[in-house]
């Protein structure tokens, strides 16, 4: 098989330089049970920027060179470099989901009957023109749809669904949700909406509230405005959520959050000094804001902040129930977990120095994708 792939790489150098490039590789035969995808799409999820740019100053961004042979580069702050130790020095490949036409198989039934089909992959670098992967590891795409309408089919709607099904694991009844009105915030919408769960929406601006009650969200609240606290707790209350997922990270919204819902729990439950005896919990499960977590008192002694991962849970969980969540993806590509995309790029559009700033501000509402064979 005479494939050449093309690679979009990142490294980080010892001398504190982030450097992405383009690398040429063959394309091995793949094995009894292995498939080649040739990608078509493959979004920019922040999960990706963590890797692709991770700690450098955008403002430095530099470009030499042209065509495959293309180099971007930038400085990573010297208090930064202690936290990729274990990256330094290692051209790594980028990209955690795509879709695309499966162009090679293996001699396996299983790899066999997949041959030409479209499907959805996980795995990790999806930033190239082919990619290698499981047989079983495919998830192929219902009839009608675009390697477009897969290329977001694991990360954003597994998570939405794992933030529901950890929901109903640890005996909550609602949920909290921040950045709510990005690709995945309008799917959690959807299945909440859906399976009547209470969700609780919080957004920064009225644009990105429109952007939820459009597709029927109930609780909207914005971070903005000065009655927020006041909204959050009344939203809260109406709801009763006592979890949280936080896309923000930083600054003191995960406070708030648990702050919140101590007063509405306060107000009905019996007292006592040590505060509300109904467990709180917030995830932080992304870092749009690279500021420290504040967490100040007012939750009582009954709460908890932690990290949420995808990877985690679906080990968690098991490969049964894991399968489940995914065959509900695939019957509701098109629907619940619709994607939409702000533009698509080819991989040396990617390394555009102006377009890289533009899609590493994370900006809600905006989604770059990534066709490699553009």
């Amino acid at each position: 098989m005479a494939l050449e792939n093309l690679q979009l790489r990142s490294l980080i150098k010892k001398s504190g330089e982030l450097e992405l490039s383009l690398a040429k590789l063959p394309v091995p035969d793949p094995a009894p049970d292995e498939i080649v995808v040739r990608i078509e799409g493959t979004p920019i999820n922040p999960s990706d920027l963590g890797l692709l740019i991770g700690p450098a100053d955008v403002a430095t961004l530099k470009s030499s060179g042209s065509g495959d042979g293309v180099v971007v580069t930038a400085a990573v702050p010297d208090a930064a470099m202690r936290m990729v130790a274990a990256r330094i020095d290692q051209a790594m490949p980028v990209g955690n989901e795509g879709a695309g036409t499966v162009v090679a198989a293996g001699s396996s039934p299983e790899a066999q009957a997949l041959m030409g089909k479209l499907v959805a992959i996980l795995g990790g670098e999806m930033y190239a023109r082919y990619r290698t992967v499981k047989a079983r590891a495919a998830l192929p795409l219902p009839a009608g749809a675009t390697a477009a309408d897969g290329a977001s089919c694991f990360v954003n709607p597994l998570t939405a669904l794992a933030m529901v099904k950890t929901m109903q694991m640890e005996g909550h009844k609602a949920l909290v949700h921040t950045a709510a009105a990005s690709n995945l915030g309008q799917m959690l919408n959807k299945i909440c909406l859906k399976d009547g769960v209470g969700l609780v929406n919080i957004v920064r601006s009225d644009e990105q509230a429109k952007i939820l009650k459009d597709i029927g969200a109930k609780h909207v609240v914005d971070s903005s405005k000065p009655t927020f606290m006041e909204d959050l707790i009344a939203a809260i209350t109406a709801t009763g959520a006592t979890l949280g997922f936080d896309a923000i990270g930083g600054g003191k919204l995960a406070g708030q959050i648990l702050q919140a819902m101590e007063i509405s729990l306060s107000a009905t439950e019996p007292f006592s000094r040590y505060g509300s005896s109904t467990h709180k919990q917030v995830y932080i499960y992304g870092r749009l804001s690279l500021e420290p977590t504040i967490l100040t008192a007012g939750y009582g002694m009954a709460w908890g902040v932690g990290g949420f991962l995808l990877t985690p849970f679906l080990q968690k969980v098991g490969m049964e129930e894991a399968g489940k969540l995914r065959a509900r993806v695939a019957a509701e590509l098109k629907t619940t977990f619709a994607s939409h995309y702000t533009k698509t790029l080819s991989l040396h559009q990617a390394l555009d120095v102006e377009t890289i700033r533009a899609y590493n501000r994370k900006s809600t509402g905006e989604k770059y994708m990534i066709n490699p064979n553009a």
